[in-house]
């Protein structure tokens, strides 16, 4: 008599990340597979925690700004800008038209510089190395204009309740002669910063669209990266709305949302910009809805470079109750100097009441919203993660797909954690 043994196949579970490199440092996902097909994620969360909204608590409400940048920290100032936003809601007070054109300007230099990361990661992830040096290549020039605006390369600490820390400098850091480089190659690093910090601005936005062409021949008709992307995670328009997505998530499925169109802030209104949207809901269209974003945000620049240019005013409120007089006055004036001194160790006060306020950020819509019980610190603040939601839809995103699609699919919902887990 023969007897036939059908071996029982179970699914079974393993650990994708925190170690693994495209789960970007600290991801940590329990996957249920059969076989190579992944039945079921569940993401754990909270390696990078940090206590930033309990933080918040604590500090007078300018020293949580340089917090800000540290969330999603490869969008710092956006992350700045909608935290100011919401202490200038609260306090009523009106921003410079010229600070609220630098805002513009660098939010735009700001989402260039995260979308050349997404798409240096991403296509890194996938298996396309060139891409991710190509972009590496211009971060650097957009952290060039950071810093000369700042001081720092990455958390810049820039934006202030009622506009900007200071204007836009007329020189730009210059690169000095070395033992290792000819006097020849230093004149040509330095060609395009002999002039203004704008001057270097507007030559980058020039050379830009001609950058993004390259990533475009590398990827856009690239046969294994249309296999790896087409039809891959795909989120129809409906579904997309109910799981909470915005940004490049939301529009790569259809839906034509963007704060900066429907519920303009600072000088959006103003400017003339398309709003990119996709038409399957998949990686591949979500990857072109973000190519297509930065062509636009060079358009923004350039139009931002051409209002500066013509127009000079104030950066920064003159209420001397929220910001702080220029150094000359305080030297010279009574009345300034208590105003500085107060204002640098009690910080001011914010009247009784709550406000919400969000920008377009690169990934989404990234709002803060703060409770004021009248003293010079939040009572609460709450911060609107726009990755928050797109992670916690990696159940459904990657259900029947394969492992290795998973990567893909973490790519492209360009998850940052300092947001996330805050």
């Amino acid at each position: 008599m023969r007897v036939s043994i059908v071996a029982e196949i179970k699914n079974y579970t393993m650990n994708f990340g925190p170690q693994h490199p495209a789960a970007h440092g600290v991801l940590r996902l329990v996957l249920e597979m059969d076989g190579e097909v992944i039945q079921r994620v569940d993401p754990h969360i909270g390696l990078l925690h940090r206590a930033t909204e309990k933080l918040a608590e604590n500090r007078t409400y300018l020293q949580s700004v340089p917090y800000m940048d540290r969330l999603d920290y490869v969008s710092m100032m956006m992350n700045e800008h909608a935290y100011v936003m919401t202490i200038e809601k609260l306090l009523q007070i009106k921003v410079p038209i010229r600070a609220q054109y630098i805002r513009v300007l660098f939010d735009e230099i700001t989402r260039i510089l995260n979308h050349l990361l997404w798409l240096g990661a991403h296509a890194l992830d996938v298996g396309a190395m060139t891409v991710f040096l190509y972009a590496f290549r211009e971060r650097e020039d957009l952290f060039d204009c950071y810093e000369a605006v700042s001081g720092a390369r990455m958390h810049a600490a820039y934006y202030r309740p009622g506009g900007v820390y200071r204007d836009l400098p007329s020189t730009m850091p210059q690169f000095q002669p070395s033992k290792k480089q000819r006097s020849s190659e230093i004149n040509k690093l330095n060609k395009n910063r002999s002039g203004s910090l704008l001057d270097f601005i507007e030559d980058f936005a020039k050379r830009f669209p001609t950058y993004v062409d390259e990533y475009e021949t590398l990827l856009t008709d690239n046969r294994i990266w249309k296999q790896r992307t087409v039809g891959i995670g795909v989120v129809d328009p409906d579904r997309a709305v109910a799981l909470g997505m915005t940004g490049p998530m939301l529009r790569g499925s259809g839906v034509e949302w963007d704060l900066r169109k429907k519920q303009p802030y600072e000088t959006y209104s103003e400017l003339d910009f398309k709003i990119p949207v996709g038409k399957e809901g998949d990686c591949y269209d979500r990857y072109l809805v973000r190519m297509e974003e930065m062509r636009e945000s060079n358009k923004i620049i350039k139009q931002c470079i051409e209002w500066l240019r013509e127009n000079q005013g104030p950066v920064i409120s003159n209420d001397n109750k929220v910001t702080p007089p220029s150094r000359s006055e305080m030297k010279e004036d009574m009345e300034s100097m208590i105003h500085h001194f107060k204002l640098f160790t009690e910080g001011f006060h914010i009247p009784k009441g709550e406000a919400y306020a969000a920008v377009e950020h690169p990934k989404g819509e990234f709002g803060t919203y703060i409770i004021s019980d009248g003293a010079n610190k939040p009572y609460r603040l709450k911060i609107r993660a726009p990755g928050f939601p797109h992670l916690a839809a990696i159940n459904e995103m990657t259900k029947g797909h394969m492992l290795s699609d998973l990567v893909a699919i973490i790519g492209t919902q360009d998850i940052v954690f300092g947001e996330i887990d805050r």
